[in-house]
Order: C-alpha cells, then sequence, then structure tokens
C-alpha cells in the first residue's frame, strides 16, 4: 500500500508538471473562439489516468491546470481547472477496462478509450466548464458554451491521435499476458 502511494504521488508530480509545460509550451490557437487553443497536455493526461487510475487523473488535470493558469495569467480559472480534474477522473476511471498493464491495446480497446475520452471531454467541456464560467464568473452563456464546444472538439481530436499513440506505445512496453511459455 505504502509503495502504491508512493507511486501516486511521484506520478501525480511528474504529470502535473509535463501539463504545466506541454500547456505552456505548446498551445496552438483555435482562431474559431477568443482563448481555447490545442492543447496536447490532455493526451498526457489521459496516459497517465489509464496507467495510474482516477485520483492521479484527477490531480495531474486539477494541479496541472492551476500551476500553468497561475504561470500564464496569474490566477487560477476554476472553472475549467476543475474541468480538467474531472476529464482525468473519468479517464482513470475506465483504467479497470483497459488491459494496458497487460501489454494489451488493441482495436476494442481503442474504440473503448476513445469513446470514453470522447464522453469525458462533453462532460468536462460541454457541461463543467461552461456551466461554472456561467454560476462562478457571470460569464455569458453563448460565450462559454461555444468555448466549450471548440475545447470539447480539439481536445478529443488531439486525444484520439496523440493518446491513442501514447497508449499505444506504453502498452507494447508491458509483458503480454501468457506471452511466457515453460520450456
Amino acid at each position: 500500500m505504502k509503495n502504491n502511494s508512493i507511486r501516486t504521488v511521484v506520478a501525480t508530480g511528474i504529470g502535473a508538471a509535463l501539463f504545466v509545460v506541454i500547456g505552456i509550451l505548446i498551445s496552438i490557437p483555435t482562431l474559431v473562439v477568443p482563448n481555447t487553443s490545442i492543447q496536447l497536455q490532455y493526451a498526457v493526461q489521459s496516459l497517465l489516468a489509464t496507467v495510474f487510475g482516477p485520483i492521479v487523473g484527477f490531480l495531474v488535470g486539477f494541479i496541472g491546470h492551476a500551476f500553468k493558469d497561475s504561470l500564464q495569467y496569474g490566477s487560477p480559472w476554476w472553472s475549467w481547472v476543475l474541468a480538467s480534474g474531472v476529464f482525468g477522473l473519468v479517464l482513470g476511471v475506465a483504467k479497470r477496462s483497459l488491459r494496458l498493464d497487460e501489454g494489451i491495446f488493441e482495436k476494442k480497446d481503442i474504440v473503448f478509450f476513445n469513446v470514453t475520452q470522447v464522453v469525458a471531454n462533453i462532460v468536462a467541456w460541454g457541461l463543467i466548464a461552461p456551466l461554472l464560467d456561467i454560476v462562478i464568473y457571470s460569464e455569458p452563456a453563448n460565450k462559454v458554451f461555444a468555448q466549450g464546444l471548440v475545447a470539447g472538439i480539439v481536445n478529443s481530436v488531439t486525444v484520439a491521435v496523440a493518446g491513442t499513440i501514447l497508449l499505444s506505445i506504453y502498452a507494447k512496453t508491458q509483458t503480454r499476458s501468457n506471452s511466457l511459455s515453460k520450456d
């Protein structure tokens, strides 16, 4: 149990740091809606969430996004920080249905992962972020739902491509179940 706690802390720390660095260095504006961009850190968060579970998934997004916002804008935008955490939480729960640790990430796993990450993006950016923007910051509904829609779409595509690649690479580093035979 202690070893698992250490892994959780280390994975969270490294993941949050990667979230910040990638989020600051690689942010491609969508040019469709203000303050929305293509963010590759969600692919890394999806890998860490599906490998280490929902606690790490949530904390990487929540802590990483809070620090990134603080460094870039002076303070966190809490509605989107929470949405990033929820995205990781949902993907972390999906860990139970994936076979990454067994070295398996086949078509049905890829489909399951991508359906799950699209649902997580819809919940995070289509519901949580815009609704909290309205409640916390009194932002106009049409603005925040447009931002959420664009963010959800670009994050879904980014995670579908880069996240799937990362998970495929990770699965290949694991020993496949029943891969050893007795001579």
